[in-house]
């Protein structure tokens, strides 16, 4: 079913049969209303993805979280599409507000948001620790090896200093 067609082709058929695509593949659905987490189940779709409900323009299209009841049976057809969610948030690097869009952050990362760059020569140490993170690392000291996950407003402190 092309986007040409389906404008003119009826939404609903005799049995109550549903129609929606997600990601240009179709589908047909039994009920009135469907979630965005049975549209994820049914496409497949990866948690760290969001699902969208593709809207004419001049408007945006709408965020369709997991909880988010969407009617199938309006006058057109809806089409439904999956992206990897946008992640970005502010880390708070020695008392400064920085931005991040990784969901992970290195020790050199770190020390590169706090100075500018990082000192690899070896004449300068540096001691990183962090504070108010996620489940998975709320608070810590990092070591050169380390990544830790971040979350918005997080706490990194690093000091540098010169090895004698």
């Amino acid at each position: 079913m092309s986007k040409e067609t389906d404008k003119d082709q009826k939404h609903e058929d005799r049995k109550g049969v549903l129609h929606f695509s997600l990601n240009e593949k179709h589908y047909e659905w039994h009920q009135e209303y469907i979630t965005g987490a049975e549209i994820r189940q049914l496409g497949n779709i990866p948690i760290e993805n969001e699902i969208f409900l593709a809207i004419k323009r001049p408007w945006k299209d709408e965020l369709i979280p997991d909880n988010k009841e969407v009617n199938l049976a309006r006058p057109e057809v809806e089409h439904f599409y999956s992206k990897e969610e946008h992640f970005k948030v502010a880390l708070i690097v020695n008392l400064k507000e920085k931005s991040w869009i990784e969901k992970t952050i290195t020790f050199e990362q770190v020390i590169t948001l706090a100075y500018g760059s990082h000192d690899t020569s070896g004449s300068k140490g540096y001691t990183v620790t962090y504070d108010r993170g996620p489940h998975q690392n709320p608070e810590g000291a990092m070591d050169k090896e380390d990544r830790v996950f971040v979350k918005n407003k997080m706490i990194f402190n690093v000091k540098q200093t010169d090895k004698s």
